[in-house]
């Protein structure tokens, strides 16, 4: 599937979320000290579910950057 963000590459659900809001992975790499590659990770596999400390480091940059969101939105438990 082609698409303008992601230029056809694989997508999560938090990727295409990520896409939809005008975000990069930088953005969210740098605000909640997460790596680069566990945010590339993150966006891109489908089947990768981040460590619950992972996610609260993310959930958190992402609340103060403006973003309510839910690991359960994203993550099969």
């Amino acid at each position: 599937m082609f698409s303008f963000f992601g230029l056809g590459k694989t997508r999560s659900k938090f990727g295409k979320w990520v896409d939809r809001e005008g975000l990069t992975q930088s953005e969210i790499a740098e605000n909640s000290k997460v790596g680069r590659t566990t945010i590339s990770n993150i966006c891109s596999d489908p089947d990768y579910s981040p460590r619950i400390e992972t996610w609260t480091k993310i959930q958190r940059a992402l609340k103060n950057m403006g973003y309510n969101v839910n690991r359960d939105d994203f993550f099969n438990s």
